[in-house]
């Protein structure tokens, strides 16, 4: 497989197979769109999206596309009849299969979250922020909405989702951290207004909207921010906010200036 190429009906034509998971579920050959209507369809490829260029066990597949409750009496059957399904909407190269399963044949480079993942990693291994910001904020514009939007698993909802989502965070909070040691302050008001009315209560990111309007000469609006988002912390929590934020709430009642760490907060790949 070379460039993200797959071969078509009959090994003649060559195609290029792109799927879309960070947001709504899209899929595309040879750059056009391709409509899966069925969800277990959608569910399939994108289980195997995830393991694109490695084969993926029936069972896992099984457990991609069906709850316990409502699993076939022949899993295996229902497999390869959703299989054949994929196949001839994408072409009867773009999976294979072999003894202990199936394999979805495209580079992973195709499959966005794979790309992101590929992408953070650049930007961890590079010699400073500085350096790995473009990877960084490339990686970052892959994401589109909510992963596996449109896509009925359970298992891809409740075991893959969280991960990608807190990379997404920590990624964009690097990204944050590295513009503030850059001072952009005044640009990223907004967008941490937005950030923090979008995931009320990570509280990392209050903090660093707190301490950018206190570098934009708004101390004022810090505190306040503060308040509101103590009040609802204590209020769907039931808890204080964490001890960062505390102590940029006593650094901004004392005049003195808050800092954020710089330290690359970006984990390594899951599961490896």
């Amino acid at each position: 497989m070379n460039n993200g190429e797959i071969t078509g009906a009959g090994g003649s034509e060559p195609r290029t197979l792109s799927v879309g998971l960070l947001g709504p579920f899209t899929v595309a050959v040879n750059e056009r769109p391709v409509s899966l209507t069925a969800g277990r369809l959608r569910a399939l490829l994108a289980a195997l999206a995830l393991s694109a260029g490695r084969v993926v066990s029936v069972d896992h597949l099984a457990a991609g596309v069906w709850a316990d409750e409502d699993s076939p009496a022949n899993v295996r059957r229902s497999v390869q009849t959703y299989m054949a399904r994929l196949r001839s909407a994408l072409g009867a190269g773009a999976i294979g299969s072999t003894p202990a399963g199936y394999v979805l044949r495209t580079d992973p480079e195709r499959v966005d979250a794979l790309r992101f993942v590929r992408l953070l990693n650049a930007a961890s291994a590079a010699p400073d922020g500085v350096a790995g910001r473009p990877r960084l904020v490339e990686a970052l514009k892959l994401w589109r909405g909510t992963p596996f939007e449109g896509v009925p698993s359970g298992l891809l909802e409740k075991s893959e989702a969280p991960w990608l989502l807190e990379r997404y965070l920590t990624a964009l909070e690097w990204r944050l951290d590295l513009d503030i040691s850059a001072g952009r302050h005044g640009d990223l008001v907004v967008e941490l207004c937005e950030l923090t009315a979008r995931y009320p209560l990570r509280e990392s990111l209050w903090a660093r909207l707190l301490v950018v309007l206190d570098r934009s000469g708004r101390r004022a609006d810090a505190l306040a921010r503060y308040e509101t988002m103590r009040t609802r912390i204590a209020t769907e929590l039931g808890v204080d906010p964490d001890p960062t934020l505390q102590r940029i709430h006593i650094d901004l009642l004392t005049r003195r200036t808050p800092l954020v760490s710089r330290r690359c907060p970006v984990c390594p790949v899951q599961g490896s």
